[in-house]
């Protein structure tokens, strides 16, 4: 069962570890909480965990004989899913964020944009600033540069940017793309 979240897919713990009968190897590495206990056919690691009233985990299936640990699987799964919840949290991953523009864009609606840009930056996701360039306009690309250019130096004069792809021309689009210092 995967779990979706966002556009990210994540796998839940108990399919990343194999358990007591479901592990499917003749011999595996046995380790407990006491240390490493040495090589043991399936069976007779089953029967260990099974005599400490606990579960056997295969740890490390790609090793060589595979790892299986002896372990309170409940506790083991718990802790497992509070380190990825941790790691969730401590990782951001930077967007993009897309502003559009016009040729004959007036004064107000400019500021508004710079503003959000700004406020983007400092969040530290990266902008995409273009231009669709329509009918007429296609013939004086030069303005909407001039757009740009200008859009780019106010936003470097609020907050520290570094321009991450030049203003160019994509078929109808003038645009570039700023981020974070």
């Amino acid at each position: 069962m995967k779990r979706y979240h966002g556009h990210q897919q994540f796998q839940k713990v108990e399919e990343l570890y194999e358990i007591n009968e479901k592990i499917r190897v003749p011999v595996v590495f046995l380790i407990s909480d006491e240390g490493p206990l040495g090589e043991f056919p399936i069976d007779e690691a089953l029967a260990k965990a099974q005599e400490a009233e606990l579960d056997l985990v295969l740890v490390g299936p790609k090793a060589t004989p595979p790892v299986a640990k002896i372990l309170d699987y409940k506790s083991f799964k718990y802790q497992k899913e509070k380190e990825a919840k941790k790691q969730k949290a401590h990782s951001k991953q930077t967007q993009i964020k897309i502003l559009r523009l016009s040729p004959r864009i007036g004064k107000h609606d400019f500021d508004v944009r710079v503003n959000k840009a700004v406020e983007f930056i400092q969040d530290k996701d990266k902008v995409k600033v273009e231009i669709q360039l329509k009918g007429r306009e296609k013939a004086h690309a030069d303005v909407a540069f001039d757009v740009i250019k200008e859009f780019v130096t106010t936003v470097e004069g609020l907050v520290k940017t570094r321009v991450e792809a030049p203003v160019k021309k994509e078929g109808s689009t003038v645009g570039t793309i700023l981020g974070p210092q």
